[in-house]
């Protein structure tokens, strides 16, 4: 008989560990007025450089636009993106990064060494670990895909 006891369930273990990483970077990010979930938002912008759709933002982040949106319009008064309505499809809102929001990923850049050393791991167990985490993932949002098919 499989055991029940929270200890032995990896759902949570993976809660914990989730939990246990956003406030591991919250004393960072404070130093850049980011939250963790505007952080997120704002490594897609760097790394696609040019724009990014609201719709694109949600598919890289795995967040609906229900949830997206407050987070791009918080980074937008605070001045580190501009949203911008397409002309061809006004339902299309693009998100670019402003000057400030360039400067930013300068600063930034120092986190995953920061966090790397907090995690006490090598470099190689933290990518074997992110790597079984995403097949995880990839395994349920399949699971998930094939039960609402």
């Amino acid at each position: 008989m499989a055991t029940v006891g929270i200890d032995s369930q990896l759902c949570f273990a993976l809660y914990s560990a989730s939990r246990a990483m956003t406030a591991a970077y919250r004393p960072i990010l404070a130093e850049l007025d980011l939250t963790y979930p505007q952080y997120l938002v704002m490594l897609v912008l760097w790394e696609e450089r040019d724009g990014v759709t609201v719709r694109r933002l949600g598919e890289r982040l795995h967040l609906d636009s229900g949830t997206l949106s407050p987070l791009v319009k918080r980074l937008e008064v605070n001045g580190l993106v501009r949203r911008v309505r397409s002309r061809d499809d006004e339902r299309v809102v693009e998100v670019t990064l402003t000057a400030a929001g360039r400067r930013l990923e300068e600063k930034a850049q120092c986190i995953p060494g920061r966090l790397g050393a907090a995690t006490g791991i090598t470099e190689k167990q933290a990518a074997d670990l992110r790597d079984a985490v995403r097949q995880l993932t990839d395994a349920l949002d399949a699971s998930t895909e094939r039960e609402l098919t």
